[in-house]
């Protein structure tokens, strides 16, 4: 006679288990528009802009393989904000191609590939990821990590 209790119990608690939460339709958006102002301003080298779209404590890591190798080279915000405002006579112009945006919550995750030029000259391309984190009412960088290379480039 107690034997619905077990089964009805399951589907209690399976009921009450967490569900992902519905993102609202704008925050694809608006962590999209944070990787558009990183871009825009190094272009325009503009450090304020560019600082302003990491937290405090991000983290930066490039990957790179050399001489068969892999590499990683791990740099600080304030190194990357101040090469950023440096003075240089070329555009540093990282133009991005086919975002993929997964999110929960207050976190973000974007995958873009990249290439990156120096003025009009082609340098490299590569993929960029990104970790960003909703900090208060706005989305910051976390972490950013890409890699690096030559060859296999759509630009070259």
């Amino acid at each position: 006679m107690r034997r619905w209790l077990v089964p009805a119990g399951l589907t209690l608690v399976a009921a009450a288990a967490p569900a992902r939460a519905q993102d609202p339709p704008g925050d694809k958006a608006a962590v999209l528009g944070v990787v558009k102002r990183l871009f825009d301003g190094m272009r325009a080298s503009d450090s304020g802009a560019v600082r302003a779209t990491f937290h405090p404590q991000a983290l930066l890591a490039t990957t790179a393989t050399k001489q068969g190798t892999a590499t990683v080279r791990i740099d600080t915000v304030d190194a990357f904000v101040r090469a950023v405002g440096t003075p240089h006579p070329e555009v540093w112009d990282e133009r991005v191609r086919k975002p993929r945006v997964e999110l929960d919550g207050p976190l973000a995750s974007v995958w873009v590939e990249y290439s990156f030029y120096l003025g009009n000259k082609f340098m490299h391309c590569g993929i960029d990821a990104f970790q960003i984190a909703r900090d208060g009412d706005a989305w910051r960088i976390v972490a950013l990590m890409d890699t690096r290379r030559k060859d296999g480039c759509p630009d070259k």
